[in-house]
């Protein structure tokens, strides 16, 4: 968590810098200041601040991992990852059913939308059970 905190606070911290820069330079080149990317690039900063403050109070409760201790091998971080379908064609079914979904967001097609949605959780929940052998029988002979 140790890294992980560093880098939210790096970049918050240049993301404040770059808010007072922004500032003052679109003060000079527009002669008014500009409110909106400066509110946003503070408000990216005042979540990346709030992130890197939650890693950082989370990691001094937490055991050293071994991505944050210098001495660690390669090996201590190995685990299981988890089971992956080798050919499984239901994400781009999720992908399709998305896409369709945002098309009729974007034209503003409530049927286009309904058909997206639908799509996406007949797609992931055929995803989801797609290994699903039922329930464990006694074996009939």
């Amino acid at each position: 968590m140790k890294t992980e905190y560093r880098i939210f606070l790096g970049v918050a911290a240049f993301l404040f810098v770059m808010a007072i820069v922004y500032w003052f330079w679109s003060g000079a080149a527009l002669s008014r200041y500009d409110w909106i990317g400066t509110t946003a690039l503070t408000l990216s900063g005042l979540l990346c601040l709030m992130c890197g403050g939650y890693f950082w109070f989370v990691s001094r409760r937490l055991e050293p991992r071994p991505e944050d201790r210098r001495d660690a091998e390669i090996a201590e971080g190995a685990g299981e990852i988890g089971f992956f379908s080798p050919g499984s064609y239901w994400p781009f079914a999720i992908a399709l059913a998305a896409t369709l979904a945002s098309l009729g967001l974007v034209f503003w097609m409530w049927w286009l939308i309904a058909l997206g949605l639908l799509g996406a959780i007949v797609s992931a929940s055929a995803m989801l059970f797609e290994y699903y052998t039922g329930t464990r029988r006694t074996a009939e002979h």
